[in-house]
């Protein structure tokens, strides 16, 4: 059976994203969860991944690490399933955002760090801030309207490309980040989802926590 190694359900974004597709497409998969920040995760994580870092999934003797790279082998094996969307324009279009995301908006991710469950008050936005939430709505909006008709998400079903942007979903949601209303209905399917629903679950049942990523922005 497939084997998932991640962080703290309450932090780890990059762990987020293959853990959903998994989920979200009934892959049958066991996850090994590494407390993040601690004197042995190093370590701990070096078990299963040379990078030292999370997430990786562990294929009998295939190892694959980076978010992004397990989605691409997880497509790769599970052709039937339907991750990426089948049209071939729609899926260059998904897997561009997807891109997009796993190599950009530095201020988003410094600024607006993950912490799944909480809920603090809107940090004085940045002009780098601002720019990377108008881009991201530019991007849910451009997606929803040429391949998203017939469906909630951003190609109209379910896809790697949400995934790859519920970490910003509920980052949004933990700054009460002000939204166009038509964001707004994607976050609400987003966070309906199944998957999503149960990964918010047992990130709000997680003991271990962080103390950096306890601190509000700006002290508020």
């Amino acid at each position: 059976m497939l084997h998932l190694v991640i962080g703290n359900k309450r932090y780890s974004s990059w762990s987020m994203r293959p853990w959903l597709v998994l989920k979200a497409f009934d892959i049958p998969f066991d996850e090994t969860v590494v407390p993040l920040k601690q004197p042995e995760t190093r370590a701990q994580i070096l078990q299963f991944s040379p990078t030292g870092k999370v997430p990786v999934l562990i294929d009998g003797d295939t190892r694959v690490w980076e978010s992004l790279a397990i989605i691409e082998y997880l497509a790769d094996i599970f052709p039937d399933k339907g991750i990426w969307p089948k049209d071939v324009v729609a899926r260059a279009h998904a897997r561009a955002i997807a891109s997009e995301m796993h190599a950009g908006f530095q201020p988003l991710r410094q600024t607006l760090p993950m912490n799944v469950g909480e809920r603090y008050a809107v940090p004085m936005p940045s002009d780098e801030l601002k720019a990377n939430i108008d881009r991201i709505e530019n991007i849910w909006r451009e997606a929803r309207a040429k391949f998203g008709a017939g469906g909630r998400f951003l190609y109209g079903a379910f896809s790697a490309a949400d995934a790859m942007y519920v970490p910003v979903v509920t980052r949004f949601e933990t700054y009460r980040i002000p939204v166009a209303s038509d964001t707004r209905l994607y976050m609400h399917a987003v966070t309906a989802h199944p998957a999503v629903k149960a990964w918010i679950d047992q990130a709000r049942l997680e003991t271990c926590t962080i103390a950096d990523y306890e601190l509000t922005p700006g002290g508020t």
